[in-house]
């Protein structure tokens, strides 16, 4: 059990790199919405040949990339919704019951199916070199597109990970921080 609990920690650990990695897209597109106003609304000049159209483009591409990267990080972390009106009359063994039921049942299975359909829409895509329905909008819409099946392999990494978790504690082998984490707060 504790070579697969480090196993978890690991994937913890790369999600969490990612996720600090996103920050970045972050900050950036805060600086692009910035620059979008100044220069829509105050006259400043577009540089590098860039036009309304390409910098607004790009805002949502930040975003989108912003959010598909740290949708990983935030599973393990427990910043999912959750139904806690039922769940909360359940003892810690049931709240790991529901835990590996969601995960198994419903959680890895849809993953599996998104992530074969979204690859072949983003392969689809890089093989026909799409690009933005504006005219003057940015190329290559395949590097919007992959971040769809990023996000659900992030999201599945996150899955595996906290299905460790929910075996170890059903085990009674996981330290009650991570048990705190993986319930969703007190046990």
């Amino acid at each position: 059990m504790q070579s697969l609990l480090s196993l978890s920690a690991r994937l913890d650990q790369i999600l969490a790199f990612i996720a600090g990695i996103a920050k970045w897209s972050g900050l950036l597109l805060v600086v692009v919405v910035c620059y979008d106003v100044s220069t829509r609304y105050l006259g400043v000049p577009k540089p590098f040949g860039l036009n309304s159209t390409m910098v607004q483009e790009s805002e949502y591409w930040l975003h989108s990339y912003f959010f598909t990267l740290v949708l990983g990080y935030a599973y393990i972390k427990g910043a999912h919704v959750r139904i806690d009106l039922l769940r909360d009359a359940f003892s810690p063994r049931g709240k790991y019951f529901i835990e590996l039921l969601g995960i198994l049942l419903f959680l890895l299975p849809y993953l599996a199916v998104v992530i074969y359909y979204s690859s072949a829409y983003t392969h689809v895509s890089f093989l026909e070199g799409e690009v933005s329905k504006s005219i003057i909008g940015l190329p290559y819409s395949w590097a919007l597109k992959i971040t769809i099946p990023i996000m659900f392999i992030l999201m599945g990494l996150a899955g595996i990970s906290q299905l460790i978790k929910v075996v170890a504690g059903l085990a009674g082998k996981l330290p009650p921080e991570q048990a705190d984490e993986i319930l969703g707060g007190e046990i």
